[in-house]
């Protein structure tokens, strides 16, 4: 790739092309989809272009449904598109606190299924040979020593539930074999997680989907749902018809399910990439090539990518306001981590909305009173592994095989923001400077 010119998201039209992050420069193909003109009849209509929207469409088509997928903008926009590459274990936080609902054989079978997603990317980008440069290894990193303390209960408790990949604890003295970095005090290493290009993933399960028969439509906004037996799904162009609808829009779902969208939080999480650094360096930085994300509420996560740029994120925004200059908002935050750094070029900067959950858990369910209407949204920053495990839920209860998984998610109860649309972010922004000031202490 030629060296490339500073970037931020704002500067290339959402409606043309992808936001102009790394991930779109590096892109390995340049699949595009029709939009969608005339009516058509369907299986199932799956609304959003994302990981949730096209895994759902490669379950369901693998299991013999057909399916026609509705993308406003282009396939992996969103977050699915833009995230930080981290392929981590677990869904959801703090799972024990939902006993009360599911019992605790129920939140084993969620911890378990934390595992699941992982194998569930690992194995389609086998199945599809998709390249995406997947690499494992990741490691957490404490800068409290009640992180410390966390590490050895989450080593037991996955050690308890027969996790199967490599785990190890690595102390100060041995930090700088996984970073460069004086910052922290110590590691989990999990070798079963690790990190891709996501935009290249996703890129890879849209030409999946197509392959099983799946009908990919771009640059079709839905306008309007016609709920009933038969549900009819609208755009500017033409009408979808449907006897089951996906509702897999997650941060970006808007106005167009109210029921849904107060449940979901939009909130932009930011990243920069550098200019390619020297084989040495990268070798300094990181030195195992692991995906890395400290524990604090406003986390720091990073990886190199294969192309030995650093890639550094965080900074997660309740506020609605991004900020006005991504790369001088990031890179005094990169530059404490590794000062080492001090003088490298950024040479991309972008953000993107994930969506937030008031319990940190997936959303995953029917619409209330429409029984053909299910959904998955409110990944809160683990999307990439939770999105496959939503879409194979979606698809064991759609499909007909079995109910139980995404009934046990269904089980959960999820509030609404309060506050509505215009004081829900300020209301948040204002709690989480709470945990802020407690995560400083």
């Amino acid at each position: 790739m030629d060296k490339a010119l500073p970037m931020t998201l704002q500067q290339s039209p959402c409606h043309e092309t992808h936001a102009p992050t790394y991930y779109a420069a590096s892109a390995n193909r340049d699949l595009r989809c029709p939009s969608l003109e005339g009516d058509c009849q369907t299986d199932v209509c799956i609304v959003g272009g994302g990981f949730t929207g096209l895994n759902t469409a490669i379950e369901l088509a693998e299991r013999g449904l057909s399916v026609v997928l509705l993308e406003a903008r282009r396939i992996g926009w969103g977050a699915s598109g833009r995230n930080g590459g981290q392929l981590i274990r677990g869904v959801g936080h703090d799972l024990d606190r939902f006993m009360p609902i599911l019992g605790e054989e129920g939140v084993d079978e969620l911890k378990r299924m934390g595992f699941e997603a992982v194998d569930i990317v690992r194995e389609r980008i086998a199945r599809y040979a998709i390249d995406c440069d997947l690499t494992w290894g990741y490691c957490d990193l404490a800068t409290k020593p009640r992180h410390l303390k966390g590490f050895e209960e989450e080593y037991a408790e996955l050690k308890r539930l027969g996790y199967p990949h490599e785990l190890r604890r690595v102390s100060r003295r041995n930090l700088g074999e996984v970073v460069g970095s004086t910052r922290y005090l110590g590691g989990l290493v999990d070798m079963g997680s690790g990190h891709l290009h996501p935009l290249n993933l996703a890129l890879g399960e849209a030409a999946a989907a197509r392959s099983l028969g799946v009908r990919l439509f771009e640059q079709s906004a839905v306008q309007r749902i016609d709920h009933g037996p038969k549900v009819r799904v609208h755009t500017a162009g033409g009408c979808v018809q449907a006897d089951t609808l996906v509702l897999a829009c997650n941060a970006y779902l808007d106005g167009l399910e109210p029921r849904l969208a107060g449940k979901v939080l939009p909130a932009g999480s930011y990243i920069i990439a550098t200019e390619r650094l020297p084989e040495a360096l990268c070798n300094e930085l990181l030195p195992q090539n692991m995906a890395v994300c400290d524990q604090r509420v406003a986390l720091d996560y990073f990886r190199l990518s294969a192309d030995r740029r650093l890639l550094f994120g965080g900074a997660c925004h309740y506020s609605g306001r991004d900020p006005k200059d991504i790369a001088a908002y990031m890179q005094p935050k990169m530059l404490e981590v590794f000062p080492q750094l001090v003088g490298i070029a950024i040479e991309y900067q972008w953000g993107g909305m994930i969506g937030i959950g008031a319990n940190r858990l997936p959303q995953i369910g029917r619409l209330p009173g429409q029984p053909n209407v299910y959904y998955a949204q409110a990944y809160s920053g683990h999307g990439l592994n939770a999105t496959h495990l939503a879409a194979r839920l979606l698809g064991e209860a759609i499909g007909g095989q079995q109910a139980g998984r995404f009934d046990l998610f269904a089980k959960v109860p999820h509030k609404t923001f309060p506050g509505g649309p215009l004081l829900r972010s300020p209301l948040l922004a204002l709690g989480m400077l709470w945990y802020r000031l407690k995560d400083a202490v």
